[in-house]
């Protein structure tokens, strides 16, 4: 039995292998992909001209080199069945396609799922029917496999959900010691994690697998607000002092936010967080609030995203954790109106030029005495005091929380 801890790396040299056979079996290169096309293994079989690069084709090179394949190029691909296939399936070469030469698809599958593809490029004669039966029963190990990996990914995506929706205290402590177990030894190293947000579905199909995000040891979506989800990412750290796996897959996971299996993105912003390294699990529900408000602070302020790290935020770092009800303080509230947002963010770009008449006139693109009758405007709307440290304060931390709103 597989321990969960090996859920990538020990899979991959199986595939690898299995992968290989069939390159042997069949004397021509094997490619190895799951359902959404994207490359998990590549058999290189060492045959004169086999891997010669002008033979492959557009979509084979690019399938190759970026680990993936359009949603035109799925598309088309399926339209010749293989979703639904329990055989090898020919496709002929459509060059107006960029398939330049005949693919093989050997379809994989588990209990009558398909859960991939291996592509041989046909060539004449090609291989034989009996390769060809040979090379499917290798396919059906393979299927096996990616039935075995995909029944391990989903339970630590559920182990990880439990230790970041518990209440804190025992039922939070259970959690994290019920996700140490699935993880084994690779439960004790320096862990952080991500936040991204807002996820557009919180179907766990619609989020993307541990295998295609690099440095990903578990995935699971999470509430976010009263409706909407997010997507976390734990992230195990070769050290507690360098981020950059986490803003690798943060930034992975930005490019293909869910939704986009059918080439269409959400249309609202996304962001993602990240929170700062701990040795082991026990914090991870603290490093979970910090990559949350990390992806909150995203969100509200552009110059941190589009992948903001909790201990670069700011502020923010204070901001995100007042209550909702502090964006409404009965002071500032006149000027958050919309009609007076341009007097808002002249208020705020003045604060944040730290008083400083030139710096606020220059930054907004106005004359002095615009910016003098505007700063009396917001006086006279808020009753407060510009020259008053205290009020300055009040009016500044209003002002940016209400982006967080």
């Amino acid at each position: 039995m597989r321990e969960n801890a090996g859920v990538t790396s020990d899979y991959k040299a199986d595939y690898q292998e299995l992968v290989d056979e069939i390159s042997e079996l069949l004397g021509v290169p094997a490619t190895l992909e799951n359902r959404d096309f994207e490359l998990i293994a590549f058999g290189a079989y060492d045959s004169e001209g086999d891997l010669d690069p002008s033979a492959l084709d557009p979509v084979r090179t690019r399938s190759i080199l970026t680990r993936r394949s359009t949603a035109a190029v799925r598309e088309w691909f399926e339209g010749f069945g293989i979703t639904r296939a329990s055989a090898p399936v020919r496709i002929p070469p459509t060059p107006e396609a960029g398939v330049y030469r005949g693919r093989i698809c050997l379809p994989v599958r588990h209990r009558g799922v398909v859960l991939g593809y291996v592509w041989l490029l046909d060539d004449d004669p090609g291989p034989t029917e009996a390769q060809l039966g040979a090379a499917m029963q290798v396919t059906g190990r393979i299927g096996a496999l990616l039935a075995d990996e995909q029944r391990a990914g989903a339970g630590l995506g559920r182990e990880l959900r439990a230790v970041l929706t518990a209440e804190r205290g025992w039922q939070q402590d259970m959690a994290v010691a019920e996700l140490r177990t699935a993880l084994g030894v690779r439960a004790d190293g320096p862990h952080t994690l991500v936040c991204v947000a807002p996820w557009p579905s919180p179907d766990p199909d619609d989020a993307p697998s541990v295998r295609t995000v690099p440095h990903a040891t578990a995935l699971c979506t999470v509430p976010w607000g009263a409706t909407a989800q997010s997507l976390a990412v734990l992230v195990r750290l070769r050290s507690a002092d360098v981020t950059t796996p986490a803003l690798t897959a943060a930034s992975r996971v930005l490019k293909e936010p869910a939704g986009a299996r059918g080439g269409r993105r959400p249309r609202e912003a996304v962001a993602a967080g990240v929170g700062e390294p701990r040795i082991g699990l026990a914090e991870l529900g603290e490093v979970w609030q910090e990559a949350s408000a990390a992806a909150r602070a995203a969100l509200a302020e552009p110059r941190f995203g589009p992948v903001a790290e909790w201990r670069h935020v700011g502020p923010y770092r204070l901001l995100t954790s007042l209550p909702p009800q502090t964006a409404h303080d009965p002071a500032v509230g006149p000027l958050l109106a919309p009609a007076h947002r341009e007097l808002a963010r002249t208020a705020e770009v003045y604060l944040d030029c730290a008083g400083q008449a030139g710096r606020t006139a220059a930054e907004l693109g106005v004359h002095r005495q615009t910016l003098y009758y505007r700063l009396s405007r917001v006086e006279q709307l808020t009753g407060l005091d510009l020259d008053d440290g205290e009020d300055r304060l009040l009016l500044h931390m209003a002002l940016k929380r209400a982006r967080l709103a």
